[in-house]
């Protein structure tokens, strides 16, 4: 078993579709991002690519590469999920906690949890996802940005 904790951030902004964990998410903002800015992806893929001793997602998709300029980072993903599958592992439990004022996430954590679940070929069960307030506090206070940490456990296939 491997484990690993994954962290991402993005600044809210005006002219972007919000999206998280590969939904889209109606929101007068959306992330920031050299790709389409998903958080959740971002914090999971990062988690991934540690857990399996792997270089993390800056240095396999760094974002002064044109061929990532808006990429849906569900495609950055299911490239991860290849790399992990040629060192024999398969995730087996993911554990999303975002950090955000608004807007509220939890009307969209089925949608969410029932495509990572195809995507990461995972039991629902094995998928949480939550959110925290800042409390009008910082950043996440002033609704600016969204920021995720994910833990990951990968095992051998």
């Amino acid at each position: 078993m491997k484990i690993s904790l994954g962290f991402d951030l993005h600044r809210l902004a005006h002219g972007r579709k919000l999206k998280i964990c590969g939904i889209e998410i109606p929101f007068e903002k959306g992330l920031l991002g050299h790709s389409d800015g998903d958080v959740g992806l971002h914090a999971l893929i990062d988690a991934i690519l540690s857990a399996a001793g792997l270089p993390d997602i800056g240095t396999l998709f760094p974002d002064n590469d044109p061929k990532y300029k808006d990429i849906d980072s569900l495609i950055l993903l299911k490239k991860t999920l290849e790399l992990i599958q040629e060192k024999n592992l398969k995730v087996s439990q993911v554990d999303f906690t975002f950090i955000c004022d608004a807007p509220k996430l939890s009307p969209y954590y089925e949608k969410m949890k029932k495509l990572l679940s195809k995507v990461l070929k995972l039991d629902i069960s094995e998928i949480r996802i939550k959110a925290r307030s800042t409390e009008g506090l910082g950043w996440g206070g002033e609704k600016d940005a969204i920021a995720c940490f994910c833990l990951v456990v990968l095992e051998k296939n």
